[in-house]
């Protein structure tokens, strides 16, 4: 039977023991000039004019919840035999110890700008397969200036932007986004998070004072350079991508529909709208899938995503998303290659909304991420019915 080793890190709030018993206790002390993702702390409500809410609320964002944990589990325990591999200081012995044929890889890491690729290196340093993309791949990806470079180098389309690395005063400012060509309105974010963490409302900017007033705040609560771009006006899209090379493939797009915002809320898909207001007791009905778009878009936003997924170096999965410029056109917002995979419906996770619309189940999704994995490494998994309906799915995706 095949041994799979399942790297993940589960959110503190949702485990027994606290955060330093399980991490150690330099959590907020990161060494060196390691950039640290936001502080930890609980979000509390907010409306539509609310200010951003602190950054202490997410920093553990991207970590998943012991429901999606056990979920996964599931779904790879009928491929064969599961170890559970927590991204945890003592990981690396209990890798070599368990010794797993393959590793289905969801763990984000935590400290630094290469945090999401401290598994995947330990596990290469072992020998180990894994599922998903290598440590450049997702240190390239988590950096959002170089990954929009690096997208610019092989010509895909992204918003024109600026980075800032200190505050500036709101003409100074306001100068160099002019030196670069950049127009107002602007919308500025945190360099190096994700899951929406630092993307807030307050982040959108009309005018040169309101960017000063909206870069001074994240630099000072998120500990990192902040990214100044373009605002996209148009339709957005969320795309998740499932396979390798030429059969490399995009699931039905999910279209973002920002009428179901609150009154006077802005169009976009950031923080308060993903943690805050869409609750599974009260969902906010603001995806379609498949996303309503003609043929022509439709090709359109498939060929950047595909475009976005092979420059970057994507494997096995990843999401990508897309948003529409003022004449219509698509250009790539951001790629994710560890996708958040939560399995409830209610919970309006996009990659399983989409593997759901092109009939797979959350099983079949997971099970497919690892099987592409084993087939692109050589890794032979356990010949199971669970492994033969999966690979049909996919194939039928």
């Amino acid at each position: 039977m095949t041994r799979i080793g399942f790297a993940y890190n589960q959110k503190p709030d949702a485990v027994s023991t606290t955060l330093g018993q399980t991490l150690g206790e330099s959590v907020d002390a990161p060494a060196g000039d390691e950039e640290p993702p936001s502080r930890a702390g609980a979000s509390s409500a907010i409306d539509a004019s609310a200010a951003a809410p602190a950054a202490s609320d997410d920093e553990f964002a991207e970590w998943d919840g012991p429901e999606t944990i056990a979920a996964v589990e599931s779904a790879l325990a009928e491929l064969g035999e599961v170890v559970r591999l927590e991204a945890t200081p003592d990981f690396p012995e209990r890798l070599r110890a368990e010794r797993p044929d393959i590793v289905f890889n969801m763990a984000e890491g935590l400290r630094g700008v290469n945090r999401e690729a401290h598994v995947p290196a330990i596990l290469e340093f072992f020998g180990t397969p894994y599922s998903g993309s290598d440590p450049f791949t997702l240190s390239l990806s988590l950096d959002k200036a170089r990954t929009k470079e690096w997208l610019t180098c092989h010509g895909i389309p992204n918003a024109p932007f600026v980075l800032v690395r200190e505050g500036d005063d709101a003409d100074a400012l306001a100068e160099r986004v002019r030196a670069r060509g950049l127009r107002f309105p602007l919308f500025a974010k945190p360099v190096h998070e994700g899951s929406s963490k630092g993307i807030t409302e307050r982040n959108f900017c009309g005018s040169p004072d309101e960017l000063r007033h909206a870069v001074a705040f994240l630099l000072e609560s998120y500990a990192q350079p902040v990214l100044v771009e373009e605002f996209l006006p148009g339709r957005e899209f969320t795309c998740a991508v499932l396979g390798n090379g030429d059969a490399a493939r995009v699931l039905p797009i999910v279209g973002m529909n920002f009428g179901a915002l609150p009154a006077g809320a802005l169009p976009i898909y950031g923080f308060e709208a993903k943690w805050l207001w869409d609750r599974p007791e009260n969902p906010l009905e603001i995806f379609e899938c498949p996303a309503r778009v003609d043929a022509r878009l439709l090709s359109a936003i498939e060929r950047v995503t595909l475009g976005a997924y092979h420059a970057l170096g994507c494997r096995d999965w990843s999401r990508v998303d897309v948003r529409l410029d003022a004449a219509g056109a698509p250009h790539v917002v951001e790629v994710n290659p560890l996708p958040g995979i939560l399995p409830d419906p209610a919970d309006n996770s996009c990659f399983p909304k989409a593997a759901r619309a092109a009939g797979m189940s959350y099983d079949e999704l997971i099970q497919s991420c690892l099987l592409l994995a084993a087939e692109r490494q050589g890794v032979a998994i356990t010949a199971t019915a669970a492994a033969r309906k999966a690979r049909a799915a996919l194939a039928a995706a």
